[in-house]
């Protein structure tokens, strides 16, 4: 399959996919953290290229509820409803098997509510990260590795991680890569 991994910088995604035969690329307007196909530069200008299939990961700055504080700072000046129109291009292309991940955000009542959430400890990660699912051609994935009994024994701020990052210039990066787990179960279940 051919298969594109929209906004995404860090390869994970793809190179799961790779692993298992396919024809991944990642696109991002970020180099890529690991050496593989790669194009850097607008995910818009490539939807048309025969894609079977497309996992998006559009940027949650100007969506996410965890960012509900500015969210009238991002309506007036127009950042919201681009973010939304981006999300709903990619949701609307002609590719068949569509899946777009993205933490709680407006996504879920400005456009349409998610096929499925799912966490990191149900793929193998012992954390909690709620994570949206919007599916179009593909089934919801099931979970692989449950060790939510391991996680709930572990203090708040190592059962959050991700959200208990330190400051940083990174730390968005750290925020916004997908779980190895969750990479892995999309590219077994979804091929």
């Amino acid at each position: 399959m051919k298969i594109l991994i929209a906004c995404e910088y860090s390869g994970v995604v793809r190179e799961a996919f790779a692993k298992k035969g396919h024809d991944a690329w990642s696109c991002d307007l970020l180099d890529t953290d690991i050496p593989g196909q790669h194009i850097k530069g607008n995910v818009l200008d490539i939807l048309d290229q025969g894609w079977d299939m497309m996992i998006a990961h559009p940027p949650c700055t100007d969506l996410a509820v965890s960012g509900v504080a500015w969210f009238k700072e991002k309506i007036a000046d127009g950042r919201q409803d681009s973010a939304l129109r981006f999300v709903r291009y990619l949701l609307q292309c002609d590719i068949p098997k569509i899946a777009l991940e993205n933490p709680v955000s407006v996504i879920s009542t400005k456009i349409r509510k998610p096929d499925q959430i799912i966490h990191p400890y149900q793929f193998g990660h012992p954390e909690k990260k709620t994570t949206c699912l919007w599916l179009k051609g593909l089934p919801k994935l099931m979970p692989t590795n449950d060790v939510s009994e391991e996680m709930k024994k572990l203090p708040k701020n190592k059962q959050q991680r991700v959200h208990y990052l330190p400051p940083g210039k990174d730390r968005w990066k750290l925020r916004s890569t997908t779980f190895q787990g969750i990479a892995n179960a999309m590219a077994e279940q979804w091929t």
